[in-house]
C-alpha cells in the first residue's frame, strides 16, 4: 500500500511538472508571436516617419513657390487655385501621417509603461526595500527575484512565517492588477536533494513555487486564475555553483507580473488593422 501511495505522490509531481512546462512553451510561443508583431509595427513605423518627412519637405517647397509667386507679383491674386489645392492636400496628408506615427507609438509603449509604473509602486508605495530582493523590468515584464533565505529553509518547500510579509508585497500589487498573470518560478543550486519526497531539484523547485502560490492564494486573496507555478530547477544559474555564496544567489524565487499576452497581442493587432484600413 505504501509502494501504491509513493508512485501516486510520483504521478502527481510529474504531471505538475509537465503542466508548468506547456505554461512556460505557450507562453514562450506568444512572445514569439508579439515580438514578431512588434517588429513588424517597427518597420511600418519607420515607413511612416520617412513618408512625413518626404511630406514635410513637399510642403516647404510649396510654401516656398507660393512666397515667389507673391514676391514676384505683389499681389496673392498670383496664388494660382491649383497651388493652394496642392498645399492643402500636402498638410492634409502630413496630418493623418502624424496620427498613424503616434497610434503606432502608443500602441508599442503602452506595456512598457504599465510595467514601469509597477516597479516604481514596488519600490516606493509598497516599500519593497531590501537587498535580498531584486525588482527589474526585462523583456517588457516586471521581474521580482527574492533570495532563498527569505523564503525558505534550506532543502525545504515549506514557506516560512516571515516570508508572509514579503509576499503580502507582492500580493498588494497583484491585487491591484486584476488583468495582470503572475509567475512563481522556483530556481534551486545544482547539489543534487534526494529524500522520500523529493527526487531531485525539479521536484524542489516545483514544489517550492507551488508552495507560495497556496500562500498567496489562500492567505493574501490572490484571483488563482492569475497565479502560474513553475519549477526550473538548477538550469537558469545566476552565477557559478563554484562557491557557498554563488550557490545561495542561485536559490531564489523569481515572480513575473506581466500583462497577459493574449490582451496585448489583441491590442497591438487591432491598431495594425486599423492602420491598414486607412
Amino acid at each position: 500500500m505504501k509502494r501504491v501511495f509513493l508512485a501516486l505522490a510520483v504521478l502527481s509531481l510529474t504531471l505538475s511538472s509537465c503542466g508548468a512546462k506547456k505554461k512556460i512553451a505557450d507562453l514562450e510561443s506568444k512572445n514569439k508571436e508579439i515580438q514578431d508583431l512588434l517588429n513588424t509595427c517597427t518597420v511600418k513605423l519607420n515607413t511612416c516617419l520617412s513618408e512625413k518627412d518626404l511630406l514635410n519637405s513637399e510642403v516647404s517647397s510649396l510654401r516656398k513657390n507660393n512666397s515667389d509667386l507673391i514676391n514676384n507679383m505683389g499681389n496673392m491674386t498670383t496664388l494660382t487655385k491649383k497651388g493652394a489645392e496642392n498645399l492643402e492636400k500636402s498638410l492634409e496628408s502630413l496630418k493623418e501621417k502624424d496620427l498613424k506615427i503616434t497610434r503606432l507609438q502608443d500602441a508599442l509603449t503602452k506595456k512598457d509603461s504599465v510595467t514601469l509604473a509597477l516597479v516604481s509602486a514596488l519600490k516606493s508605495d509598497v516599500g519593497m526595500q531590501d537587498p535580498d530582493i531584486s525588482i527589474n523590468v526585462e523583456k517588457g515584464v516586471i521581474m521580482i527575484s527574492i533570495a532563498d533565505n527569505l523564503l525558505f529553509k534550506s532543502g525545504s518547500y515549506q514557506v516560512s512565517d516571515g516570508a508572509k510579509s514579503v509576499l503580502r508585497k507582492v500580493a498588494t500589487v497583484i491585487n491591484s492588477k486584476p488583468d495582470f498573470e503572475c509567475m512563481i518560478e522556483g530556481h534551486t543550486d545544482d547539489l543534487p536533494i534526494k529524500n522520500t519526497v523529493l527526487q531531485d531539484n525539479w521536484d524542489l523547485s516545483v514544489k517550492r513555487a507551488t508552495s507560495i502560490v497556496r500562500v498567496l492564494q489562500n492567505d493574501l486573496g490572490v484571483n488563482p486564475k492569475q497565479l502560474i507555478p513553475a519549477g526550473r530547477s538548477s538550469y537558469i544559474p545566476l552565477a557559478s555553483n563554484d562557491t557557498a555564496a554563488n550557490r545561495a544567489k542561485n536559490r531564489r524565487t523569481k515572480v513575473i507580473i506581466m500583462p497577459k499576452i493574449d490582451q496585448f497581442y489583441e491590442m497591438v493587432e487591432k491598431e495594425m488593422k486599423n492602420l491598414e484600413n486607412k
